[in-house]
């Protein structure tokens, strides 16, 4: 997981973010800040508005009321009140809480969307989003209320309600504070509602999209993890690194595929104990588990390369429903539709499975001295009167059944709702909120792998692990003893999760050998 404190204040323009700075504002409490360009292309959008307003034109949205509703007309007085009562009665969630990084992903990504000016909403209607921002209050949003489309409903109305003085956050501290009170101590008014902001509030993927940008942080950085952990696997099982070649990895050329492999061949480089049976091994190859490391760790590698691609385009995309277009039209369109999100999101969940689910068969074959070329049962000392690491196996099995479980698609579902107006939805939400987890499962399967593996490793010795190795080892044993008497073990697989999690063990790892693909 990458640090972004060298970011000081996210600036919104008129032509998105990026990931980077999402991350930062979600995670890192980046101040943000409404840009020129971004108040130019916003009073563009609300002129528009703001003559349709005058109009008797029926425009969605603006002098109608919303889905299955939109035939019906909303008099001109009625129309301030329209967006007061569609924020309100579409913060209609439940469940528990969202995580902070989420709401606050959501938010900077709503304000985003807004800045590029095709929502027709003032500026000051992202100002005030920023101001929440910058001022650490974060809305209440429950966990369920999204389908995906017409894009996460629910949850932005949660968060848009404090805007106007309504509904709960949560402040620096993360005490609960009812939302008016806390605009008042932190010296903001309640935002007044015009024609088509608060419709312009709601009608976002940006949850889905903030979900899916912190996943993709997080797995690039465990994807990293993942080539260590295999690393350190094929030394203590003693292993060969002659099937991450590159003239035979080149024969295959899929991009993760190589990148993988350029990282095993670097970690593994110098190793006195690859070394040590590179001649006369009876064995003609290893497992697959262990041959195969580059080729699903690729496969993976190459699924977030497609979500990436996902992503950047929708951090630069406007997303909202109706569209102010700069000719003055103001037309209805799909753009909040989460299909392309739920798809990406559902293919992670599908990697993350497959990544756990080898590194549980390395894992298995190191605590099973028939296949571990001779180290001790369960890699405990006394075997018998000790288990060594038998139960961490098995809440690593549980946790990769689990992400089986989650790897079943959410987009390949679907409702109709809304008096059947909005007939198809995505159910993209649904899948970020599975990969969240399936991401936080898989940390902890390679946290196990691991930590089974550096203990097969040390009982190797004399021989010399690789340098590259040799520095995950240490950065583990800063924090958890080696081989051993059963201790409690839960502890200790906390700190090695919490290494990977901050990203420190392939930090370790990186400044010994240097950056990793």
């Amino acid at each position: 997981m990458a640090l972004y404190n060298e970011l000081v204040t996210v600036e919104l323009t008129d032509k998105g973010l990026s990931r980077d700075q999402v991350v930062a504002v979600a995670r890192e409490g980046a101040e943000v800040r409404v840009g020129a360009a971004a108040v130019a292309a916003m009073e563009r959008g609300a002129a528009v508005v703001a003559e349709l307003v005058a109009s008797d034109e029926p425009v969605y949205g603006v002098s109608t009321g919303f889905g299955a509703l939109a035939t019906t007309p909303i008099p001109a007085e009625k129309r301030a009140e329209l967006q007061r009562a569609l924020v309100r009665s579409h913060a209609a969630g439940m469940g528990p809480e969202v995580e902070t990084e989420v709401a606050r992903a959501l938010m900077v990504l709503r304000a985003r969307s807004l800045s590029i000016g095709y929502s027709g909403v003032r500026p000051v209607v992202a100002e005030q989003i920023a101001a929440l921002l910058n001022a650490s209050l974060t809305p209440v949003i429950p966990e369920h209320g999204s389908l995906g489309a017409s894009g996460d409903l629910a949850p932005l109305a949660h968060a848009a309600l404090p805007l106007i003085g309504e509904g709960v956050v949560r402040d620096a501290a993360g005490e609960l504070r009812d939302a008016a009170a806390a605009l008042a101590a932190a010296g903001l008014e309640p935002l007044e509602l015009r024609a088509k902001e608060g419709l312009a509030l709601i009608n976002g993927t940006d949850g889905i999209l903030g979900m899916l940008v912190l996943a993709l942080a997080d797995f690039e950085g465990l994807m990293k993890a993942a080539d260590v952990a295999a690393a350190l696997s094929v030394e203590a099982l003693l292993g060969t690194d002659r099937a991450f070649a590159a003239d035979l990895i080149d024969l295959r050329p899929q991009p993760g595929q190589r990148a993988s492999a350029a990282n095993l061949r670097r970690l593994l480089a110098d190793s006195e104990v690859v070394a040590s049976h590179r001649h006369g091994d009876p064995r003609v190859q290893d497992a697959y588990s262990l041959r195969c490391a580059p080729q699903v760790a690729g496969a993976a590698r190459d699924a977030l390369g497609y979500a990436a691609g996902v992503a950047d385009a929708e951090l630069v995309s406007a997303i909202d429903n109706p569209m102010v277009l700069p000719d003055g039209r103001v037309e209805s369109c799909g753009n909040f539709h989460g299909a392309p999100l739920g798809l990406a999101c559902d293919l992670l969940s599908i990697a993350a499975a497959d990544v756990g689910a080898i590194t549980e068969r390395r894992t298995d074959r190191l605590l099973d001295p028939v296949r571990s070329m001779n180290l001790p049962p369960f890699l405990a000392e006394d075997a018998g009167v000790n288990s060594g690491m038998m139960i961490a196996h098995y809440t690593q099995a549980a946790m990769v059944a689990e992400n089986r479980r989650l790897a079943v698609p959410a987009s390949a579902d679907t409702l109709s709702t809304s008096a059947s107006q909005e007939d198809h939805v995505s159910m993209a939400w649904g899948a970020a909120r599975k990969l969240r987890q399936s991401l936080a499962n898989l940390r902890r399967i390679l946290a196990v792998e691991i930590s089974c593996a550096v203990r097969g490793l040390e009982l190797r010795e004399p021989l010399r692990p690789a340098p590259g190795t040799a520095a995950a080892r240490d950065c583990l044993r800063g924090s958890v003893p080696g081989f051993g008497p059963d201790r409690w073990l839960s502890p200790e697989l906390a700190a090695a999760e919490e290494l990977l999690g901050s990203g420190a063990l392939v930090a370790a790892v990186e400044d010994e050998i240097g950056g990793l693909e």
